[in-house]
């Protein structure tokens, strides 16, 4: 007989599971509950359950979770914790603590198609996309191993992967997230990244419009950002920005522009004035950092001051323009860094 995945079901399709199996549909609500909100870690755990049910469960269903293979710890508290799936294959997640909020960058694929030549990921091409379970199940690894006094507040999308090219098991996860008997975590204190998928940013728009859409935008003109994002060549800066302007922002929202700046690649003056020109008309922030360092990229870290005239120009002409610290570099937990690099060699970590 084979075993139902409970954690790639969503409440409703849990509640027609146990309707199909004779039982209230509102058993499938209160499983819900322990799975995402009271973090049970067994069938015996969920006591409002009877006896027969939760063996029946125990026979009939599968719970899966998160294997931790390695934890690392940078020096400024961010934490990378390295997650092996039950083929083998590895993700890493990076849990980022700050002043007013704790941030967990989960993961939506093992590898990475979009080959930017910024990010350590990609050098290693795709293996594969994680199935619904596998993305929610990393902020429940990670939050079992969370300081009661940090709970994790916010969670974004832009670890390993392309979400957008995941979309059939980004949305489920999403509404897991957002799910007022689960995880509840506010749509505002959710975001998902792109390198920008047009077609794939219309879908999510239709979906899940209430959640945070960052677009990592390399280079504010064709030819800079398709040396940098190969996928640009496919979907130009013109048609990505009509797609940005389209969006279905909710009142008072943004659209989040992630531009990493690449000593004489795309931090000079005249890519900032570029730049103000291309966001005219769309509700947004600008995110600038400056490239972390990977292995083997050809390219190199701007000057703080080049960052910083880059930030003026945009600030000048009216962009909200901040400049983001890097968090958890000696541990290459930093935006771009993620590679699973001891995922060959890790043991499992006891729970």
């Amino acid at each position: 007989m084979q075993m139902v995945n409970l954690m790639n079901l969503s409440r409703e399709e849990l509640a027609t599971w146990f309707a199909g199996r004779g039982h209230k549909p509102f058993r499938g609500g209160q499983v819900y509950r322990w799975l995402y909100h009271r973090g049970a870690e067994n069938f015996a755990a969920m006591t409002d359950l009877s006896a027969a049910l939760r063996q029946e469960l125990e026979e009939t269903a599968v719970w899966p979770r998160m294997q931790l293979a390695h934890e690392s710890r940078s020096a400024d508290g961010t934490r990378k914790y390295l997650f092996r799936l039950p083929d083998g294959e590895t993700v890493e997640t990076v849990w980022i603590p700050e002043d007013d909020r704790v941030t967990l960058c989960i993961s939506t694929q093992v590898g990475c198609a979009m080959g930017c030549g910024f990010c350590l990921t990609a050098q290693g091409g795709l293996t594969r996309n994680l199935e619904t379970w596998e993305i929610v199940g990393q902020l429940l690894e990670a939050r079992r191993r969370t300081p009661p006094e940090q709970p994790i507040t916010n969670v974004v999308m832009m670890g390993m992967g392309e979400p957008l090219h995941n979309l059939g098991a980004v949305i489920p996860a999403l509404r897991h997230l957002l799910d007022d008997q689960g995880i509840h975590l506010a749509p505002r204190r959710v975001t998902v990244s792109t390198v920008g998928l047009v077609p794939q940013m219309v879908e999510l728009g239709r979906a899940m419009p209430q959640v945070n859409l960052a677009v990592s935008l390399g280079a504010a003109t064709d030819e800079v950002r398709g040396t940098l994002i190969p996928a640009a060549r496919r979907w130009p800066l013109d048609d990505l920005m009509a797609a940005c302007r389209a969006y279905p922002l909710p009142p008072r929202r943004r659209i989040f522009f992630e531009y990493i700046l690449i000593r004489g690649v795309n931090d000079s003056p005249k890519q900032a004035r570029e730049l103000v020109r291309r966001v005219h008309g769309v509700r947004c922030k600008v995110n600038l950092m400056a490239m972390n360092p990977i292995p083997g990229a050809p390219w190199e870290r701007p000057d703080d001051a080049d960052v910083l005239q880059f930030q003026k120009i945009l600030g000048d002409s009216g962009v909200r323009a901040f400049v983001r610290k890097s968090r958890g570099q000696d541990i290459l937990a930093a935006c771009g860094q993620l590679r699973s690099a001891q995922a060959e060699s890790a043991p499992l970590l006891p729970r």
